[in-house]
């Protein structure tokens, strides 16, 4: 029996390896929808409260017999600041989540894995320059080549990692995603050593069949800790800080894209020099640099200590199909997810979409050359990460559903506006840079919704499906985009991708209004 409406028994859905059980107090009840397959589950709309340290007498117990899961550490006054939408502004947001460790290993692990990611794809670009592109031919199809060894696994594995994902330990993926990522960059070196002048097919060097299975293998991992970090950070920081420390996550996804990009090569030839002068005779400086920031990623992240208790069972092969289902059929019984999820896929493509029409944009364009389009991508980085910083300085002053309305809007104003600034190019940066602010807006809130409103044991499969449609929605409209602009122009282009924006925003909108959410 429930004591006073106070508490409330949340039971997990149907794992292979058996049921568990979690009691949490919260301080307003809601219903998951009574469809929702073998449920027994009380949501809350406002943050749930931690448990004190000592439960009172007479508290109510797990029918399983299992104590309560150990929350994150607090601070002694934060109990009465959770529930507060003004619990906090400034840069004292963005210091608070920086004080806590787990958290700073965390963020610290995702720089490193970030900037080795960006590196990783000029270190192949420039090994296929130098040893497979015969002198004369286009690079492109190499190229092509090893982004669809990228491309594969974020498409057709992203939703089952996530399954994985609920199923082990979060450290234990965060760490060896890293670690054997590291050790297959390194591995690069021999394995082009000795297929050396050995052919995988007439005109294709089985050098470059090692090149596109380390590709495809590092791509794999990355789909396992990309849900792993995601469902991490609910583990690691108390609810209010969450809205923080995507802001900060996103700032620093933005900062790695130009910065990767901006001086990976600089830096991979510094490393070759380094190390020739130390070894001479020896080409595996850009591999160590890469391989090292890995390890590096890795070995901070062996230091977190997560809250999360896995209770040990006998192992069993996982039902994966049923897990697949059970996050689907969660999302779509549930409206806040379901809208949240939608509005990052629109988002993504909208992205992907803009660096398609970009490389138009610079072509048409008498400052910059079609292979310049980086520098208008680079401003669409710019002003995610001044949105993303934005929303962390501001904090939870501002609703959700404002933040999202407020994005959408300045998305829409900038594509629109974007149709009238064809050839012009400090008028287009300064509305792309706007369009990357509005993105900010709509991302960083829609991302900490997910985390704060999916529970604990199905965050790797929720995620995993974000990860599996946004890989998605960055590769449809990659085709579709083009089309669009061969047939239309970039006018119509822009005004189409503005009236799509509009109708998720509008969507969203109404839907968190008519849910009563902050």
């Amino acid at each position: 029996m429930l004591d006073g409406g106070t508490m409330t028994l949340e039971q997990r859905w149907d794992w292979p390896e058996g049921e568990v059980e979690v009691c949490h107090r919260t301080s307003h009840l809601r219903d998951l929808p009574s469809t929702f397959p073998s449920t027994e589950v009380l949501k809350s709309e406002a943050p749930p409260l931690e448990p004190p340290a000592s439960p009172p007498s007479g508290s109510l117990k797990c029918s399983s017999g299992d104590p309560l899961p150990e929350p994150p550490p607090q601070d002694p006054k934060e109990d009465s600041q959770v529930d507060s939408p003004f619990s906090g502004t400034g840069l004292g947001n963005f210091a608070a989540v920086l004080r806590r460790p787990n958290f700073l290993l965390l963020w610290m692990g995702q720089v490193f894995s970030q900037l080795a990611d960006k590196v990783l794809l000029v270190l192949l670009i420039g090994l296929i320059s130098r040893q497979f592109q015969p002198e004369g031919a286009s690079i492109s199809g190499w190229v092509a080549a090893v982004m669809l060894a990228f491309t594969l696994p974020a498409v057709l594995l992203g939703s089952l990692a996530g399954v994985f994902v609920d199923r082990w330990p979060k450290k234990g993926v965060l760490v060896l995603s890293n670690v054997v990522r590291g050790i297959l960059v390194l591995l690069l070196p021999p394995l082009l050593w000795l297929t050396a002048g050995r052919d995988l097919w007439p005109g294709i060097p089985l050098g470059f069949g090692s090149l596109l299975l380390v590709s495809f293998a590092v791509s794999v991992l990355t789909q396992f800790f990309a849900p792993a970090e995601q469902a991490t950070l609910p583990l690691i920081l108390p609810r209010r800080e969450l809205l923080a420390a995507n802001s900060l996550y996103t700032t620093t996804m933005m900062a790695s894209l130009i910065v990767g990009f901006a001086i990976g090569e600089p830096l991979l030839t510094l490393a070759d020099r380094w190390v020739r002068a130390w070894l001479p005779g020896w080409e595996v400086g850009p591999e160590l640099l890469v391989g090292g920031a890995y390890l590096l990623a890795g070995s901070l992240l062996l230091l977190l200590q997560p809250h999360e208790r896995l209770e040990p069972r006998p192992w069993q092969a996982p039902h994966l199909w049923e897990d697949l289902k059970l996050g689907l059929q969660y999302i779509g019984q549930m409206p806040l997810i379901r809208a949240a999820l939608l509005q990052m896929v629109v988002l993504y493509s909208l992205f992907a979409a803009l660096a398609v029409l970009a490389v138009r944009m610079a072509e048409v364009t008498a400052e910059l050359e079609a292979d310049q389009f980086g520098v208008l991508l680079a401003a669409a980085g710019l002003g995610m990460a001044i949105g993303a910083f934005w929303v962390g300085h501001t904090g939870r002053q501002v609703s959700r559903r404002a933040w999202s309305g407020l994005g959408s809007l300045l998305l829409c104003l900038s594509l629109a506006a974007l149709s009238w600034t064809e050839g012009k190019l400090f008028p287009s940066l300064a509305w792309i840079a706007l369009l990357g602010c509005g993105g900010a807006l709509v991302a960083v809130p829609m991302q900490t919704l997910l985390q704060e409103e999916t529970p604990e044991h199905l965050r790797g499969k929720v995620f995993g499906l974000q990860n599996n449609a946004v890989n998605i929605a960055l590769s449809l409209p990659l085709v579709l985009a083009g089309v669009a602009e061969t047939y239309f122009g970039l006018a119509w282009t822009f005004l189409g991708l503005a009236a799509l924006t509009g109708s998720a925003g509008l969507y969203l909108w109404g839907l968190l209004g008519r849910e009563g959410h902050r």
